[in-house]
């Protein structure tokens, strides 16, 4: 990829080096500004919003989370999905993200939507999803 990061603000630009850096991201946005000669609200504007929802589900000792992702997936089989990390399942202009996280017992939900309140109606139905594979 040209350029990578996180919605924690950490960029990676191998250009420069493959760590992340939000400093780079930042240098990198005030170039975009300067040379589009606009303010950062008229840039905006110019961009389709989208809204994230961070979210999660506290796992419990001996849960199979890959056999969990396994039936999320066939669910929305017909949808298209990513397994590259975790498991990412597109709905038009909406995904949801599913991913063990590697520093605590949880899997993290994130999903994206043209509105904050569907963003997070789109996690709140995969959780539900979740929650009856788990029989919680």
């Amino acid at each position: 990829a040209i350029i990578g990061g996180e919605g924690n603000g950490g960029i990676i630009y191998p250009e420069l080096h493959y760590g992340r850096d939000a400093l780079v991201g930042i240098a990198l946005f005030l170039t975009h500004l300067a040379k589009e000669k606009k303010t950062i609200s008229e840039l905006k504007k110019t961009y389709p919003e989208y809204y994230i929802s961070k979210n999660k589900i506290e796992l419990q000792a001996g849960m199979d989370i890959d056999n969990l992702l396994k039936q999320v997936e066939e669910k929305y089989q017909d949808q298209p999905y990513s397994t590259i990390d975790g498991l990412k399942i597109e709905f038009g202009k909406e995904w949801v993200h599913l991913r063990r996280s590697n520093t605590e017992p949880i899997i993290r939900i994130y999903s994206e939507s043209s509105s904050e309140a569907a963003a997070t109606a789109l996690a709140e139905k995969l959780i539900a999803d979740m929650k009856v594979i788990l029989s919680l």
